[in-house]
């Protein structure tokens, strides 16, 4: 299957055709579902590339994307492909109920990397897909602040933490006066709503793990938890962004899949079916560097798509050889060509 480069070459090849970008992404999705027999549901931001943060998490407005992307998708089996930074935990439960009131079986792909709350998402598939360059990242909740510096991501449990240390020094002489700017900060619920938002995030992946990746299995209650506790670790795992890779997910305890041995008794057709993949996430990056206003794509493997874009692109494809645009406004999307 093509890479990066040779997807490059393709598109610059292939430039006067009208939604090429569409098209290979397109033949990549319907290629994958051709060879395992699954649906194929592709959930992806252009984060790597850089976007607003309002755009590119996982928001409820995602849910409307699911009910197009599942239209017509039947159950009980599902591949979804994840790529995301995370986002709202209250959301990313909105669409887990969702997809999970269509789907039984689901395994979520994960070829790059998905984030926080899109870690969370993961969790609540039967069985996740890993390669050996794919990452999660620590579920530990972060809150957008407005501080003297400026808007920032600060982690709940820092927070927390910076509280504490401030009850036992504001007594100490002189220490009042350098607490109080820091404090000031902080919003009158603040510190109940960190303590809050960080259970939920634990107690759902808990749940989620229970319910699926473990059901049935020995001792499938306790595993979770502790899982949903060691991901949950700030202390632990130091920074929000972490990445955490496949065999560290495994020691913890999380169920993965090898994204190069998905058929272990057919070494050639998990060959093909790990091109399939990662021939996705090329295309999802070419789409994203191409129309930049474009932040969010929700496709399945049907040609039915949910593309949300800032605003109508004409621009030249900023790659050497041309591709000229207009790109077409989202969410119109041009018709299934496969």
């Amino acid at each position: 299957m093509p890479t990066w480069g040779e997807y490059l070459e393709t598109l610059q090849a292939r430039k006067n055709e009208p939604n090429i970008l569409d098209v290979l992404r397109r033949e990549a999705l319907t290629r994958l579902h051709g060879l395992t027999g699954r649906p194929v549901v592709l959930y992806a931001s252009r984060w790597v590339q850089g976007g607003a943060s309002d755009k590119i998490s996982i928001s409820i407005e995602d849910l409307e994307g699911f009910m197009e992307a599942f239209h017509g998708v039947p159950g009980p089996a599902l591949d979804l492909i994840l790529h995301t930074p995370g986002g709202n935990p209250n959301a990313t439960s909105a669409l887990v109920d969702y997809m999970r009131t269509r789907f039984s079986d689901v395994r979520v792909i994960v070829p790059l990397a998905a984030m926080s709350a899109g870690t969370m998402f993961a969790c609540a598939a039967n069985r996740i897909v890993l390669g050996k360059h794919s990452y999660l990242g620590p579920i530990d909740v972060q809150l957008l602040l407005d501080t003297s510096l400026g808007r920032r991501m600060v982690p709940a449990l820092a927070i927390i933490k910076q509280f504490n240390t401030a009850k036992k020094e504001i007594g100490t002489a002189g220490r009042m006066s350098a607490w109080l700017p820091m404090l000031g900060q902080y919003g009158p619920d603040l510190l109940e709503e960190c303590k809050n938002m960080r259970k939920l995030s634990e107690e759902l992946v808990a749940t989620w793990l229970q319910s699926w990746m473990f059901a049935g299995k020995v001792d499938a209650k306790g595993r979770s938890r502790r899982i949903a506790k060691q991901l949950n670790d700030h202390d632990k795992h130091l920074v929000h962004s972490r990445h955490l890779n496949r065999q560290t997910l495994k020691d913890i305890g999380l169920e993965i899949d090898d994204l190069e041995n998905l058929e272990p008794s057919n070494r050639a057709r998990s060959q093909e079916i790990q091109d399939a993949i990662l021939s996705v996430l090329h295309m999802v990056t070419h789409t994203f560097v191409a129309a930049i206003g474009a932040h969010k794509i929700i496709e399945n493997h049907l040609g039915k798509a949910y593309i949300n874009q800032t605003q109508t692109i004409q621009m030249p494809f900023p790659f050497p050889g041309g591709l000229q645009g207009p790109f077409p406004a989202f969410p119109q999307v041009p018709p299934n060509t496969n």
